[in-house]
C-alpha cells in the first residue's frame, strides 16, 4: 500500500496526546482505521492503549467519563461533546457462550490486542507520528478487497459465531471477496449461528441486504442464511417452469433484493416477497402458477420477521407490500390515488419500487416492457406528489369541524360525509377547493 496519512477529528487527537503526554502508547485502531484507507468517513474513532483502565480515568480526570466498560478494559472519554471509546490492550479468555470471552488479560503489547480481533482489514492501528502497525497484513487484504480472518478462522468463528454473518457483511457491504479458508470455516460452523440473540442476527443481516454485493454473498452463502431464516430454504432450486421467469424463486428473488434501492424495508419485503411460491406450486398445459402465493408469503414473513424480532414499524411494513407485491396494476392515475388513500403515499412508493425490482428479476423477454411501466407508475405518483394531489382525508380543502359547523350529526355520518367528498375529489367531479366542497355538503344535507 502506499503512504497515506490519516487526520483524526480534534477531540480524538486530543485523547492520542493527552495520552501519550503521560508516557502511555496510544492509537487509533479498527473500523476507523480500514475506513480512512478507503477514503471513507469512518463513523466511529475508537482508541487503544498500553494505559489500564483506572490509568486512562486518571489521564481524562477533567473531563466526563463513562466507566461502564472497565471490566473488559474500555472507558468512554467525551471531549468537546463526542463521545470516544478508549480500550486497554488486551488479550480475551476463553469464549463459553460463542459470543463474548469469559474473562480478559491486560498487555503492553499491541499486537496481541490486534490478534484477537476478526478480520485483518479491523485489526489495524494508526498514529500520526508512528504511521500504521498492521501485523496481519490487513492493508494487503483491503487493496485485494478480501474479507480474511485473523488468525485460524475456526478458532475466530469459535470464539464469537456472530462474526460469520459479520464476515457475510462486510463482503456485501465492501463488495469485497470472502478468502477461501474463512468461506470454508463460514460454511462449516453455520451452528455457532444458532448462539447469538434474534436481535444481533437481524442487525447484521439487514446491513448484509443492503449492501452492493448481496445478491452474490447470499448466492454463496445460501446454507449460512437458511440456517437463521429456514423459511427460505424451499425456494433454493425451485424451477418455476414459468415463461415468465428464467431462474429458480431463490435467484429470482436475490436478483429482487438487488434491484431493490438500498433501504431496509425494501430489502426484506423482496428478500420474503415469494416464500410462498413452493408453497402453492401448481402446473398445467401453460407452465407452473402460484395462485394465492402472496398471501402465503405474508404468513410466512410474519414467521420469519417474529423470529428475527424486528422493529415492529418494519415488521408491519414488509408484511404489507409482501401481501399487495402481486397485486394488478391498471396503469391509471385514479387506481394510484386509492392506492395512496388506502396505505399512505410512502408506502405506495413502495410498493412501487418492489414492483419494479419483482419484474427486473424476470425473464428477459418481458422484462424492458414491465420496467417501462413500472416507471411510468413512478413518475405519475411522483407527478401527484409534485401537484399536491387531494389523496386522504388530511388534504381535503374542509374538515370534520366544517362539516359539524353544517348541522351534520357528529358521529358516523361526518365520516361517512368526509369519505364521499373525498371519492369525488379524486375522481375529479368535485374540485378540492372549500366553497365548492361546502356547497355539495350543504345540497346534499338538505331535509
Amino acid at each position: 500500500m502506499t503512504q497515506f496519512s490519516i487526520t483524526p477529528p480534534a477531540p480524538v487527537q486530543t485523547a492520542l496526546d493527552m495520552l501519550c503526554a503521560a508516557g502511555f502508547e496510544a492509537y487509533i485502531v479498527g473500523g476507523c482505521v480500514r475506513d480512512a484507507l478507503r477514503d471513507t468517513a469512518p463513523h466511529d474513532w475508537d482508541c487503544t492503549t498500553n494505559a489500564k483502565p483506572q490509568e486512562i480515568c486518571e489521564c481524562f480526570r477533567g473531563f466526563h467519563v463513562i466507566e461502564t466498560g472497565l471490566q473488559h478494559g474500555t472507558v468512554t472519554v467525551v471531549i468537546e461533546h463526542n463521545p470516544i471509546e478508549i480500550t486497554t490492550f488486551r488479550i480475551d479468555g476463553v469464549y463459553a457462550d460463542h459470543r463474548r470471552p469469559d474473562s480478559v488479560t491486560f498487555t503492553d503489547s499491541l499486537t496481541d490486542d490486534l490478534a484477537r480481533r476478526d478480520f485483518t482489514v479491523n485489526a489495524m492501528a494508526y498514529h500520526p507520528a508512528r504511521g500504521l502497525i498492521d501485523p496481519f497484513h490487513g492493508a494487503d487484504d483491503l487493496q485485494c478487497s478480501l474479507i480474511r480472518c485473523v488468525g485460524d478462522p475456526k478458532d475466530r468463528f469459535d470464539e464469537d459465531g456472530l462474526r460469520i454473518l459479520r464476515a457475510m457483511r462486510f463482503a456485501s457491504v465492501l463488495d469485497f471477496a470472502v478468502d477461501p479458508q474463512t468461506a470454508d470455516a463460514i460454511r462449516a460452523q453455520k451452528h455457532l449461528l444458532h448462539h447469538i440473540s434474534a436481535e444481533r442476527i437481524d442487525t447484521e443481516l439487514t446491513k448484509l441486504l443492503c449492501g452492493t454485493a448481496a445478491e452474490r454473498v447470499l448466492t454463496d452463502f445460501a446454507d449460512v442464511l437458511f440456517t437463521v431464516l429456514p423459511e427460505l430454504e424451499p425456494m433454493h432450486g425451485f424451477d418455476q417452469r414459468n415463461p415468465h421467469h428464467d431462474y429458480d424463486v431463490y435467484t429470482h428473488t436475490l436478483k429482487a433484493v438487488a434491484a431493490c434501492p438500498p433501504e431496509p424495508v425494501l430489502r426484506w419485503a423482496a428478500l420474503l416477497h415469494d416464500t410462498g411460491k413452493p408453497h402453492t406450486f401448481t402446473e398445467d398445459e401453460r407452465g407452473g402458477h402460484f395462485y394465492g402465493h402472496a398471501a402465503v408469503s405474508a404468513e410466512i414473513a410474519k414467521r420469519a420477521l417474529k423470529a428475527m424480532k424486528c422493529d415492529r414499524k418494519r415488521y408491519d411494513r414488509v408484511l404489507l407490500l409482501v401481501e399487495k407485491h402481486d397485486m394488478v396494476m391498471n396503469g391509471t392515475e385514479k387506481q394510484l390515488k386509492r392506492l395512496v388513500r388506502q396505505i399512505g403515499e410512502e408506502a405506495a412508493e413502495q410498493l412501487l419500487l418492489l414492483h419494479k425490482a419483482d419484474v427486473t428479476a424476470q425473464a428477459a423477454c418481458h422484462r424492458a416492457e414491465r420496467i417501462e411501466e413500472s416507471d411510468r407508475l413512478l413518475g405519475v405518483l411522483a407527478a401527484l406528489r409534485e401537484a399536491d394531489a387531494c389523496m386522504s382525508l388530511k388534504q381535503l380543502a374542509v374538515s370534520g369541524g366544517d362539516l359539524l359547523a353544517l348541522g351534520i350529526p357528529q358521529g358516523k355520518a361526518v365520516g361517512q360525509m368526509l369519505n364521499r367528498l373525498l371519492e369525488a375529489v379524486m375522481d375529479g367531479s368535485l374540485p378540492n377547493e372549500r366553497d365548492a366542497l361546502l356547497a355539495y355538503i350543504q345540497r346534499e344535507h338538505e331535509p
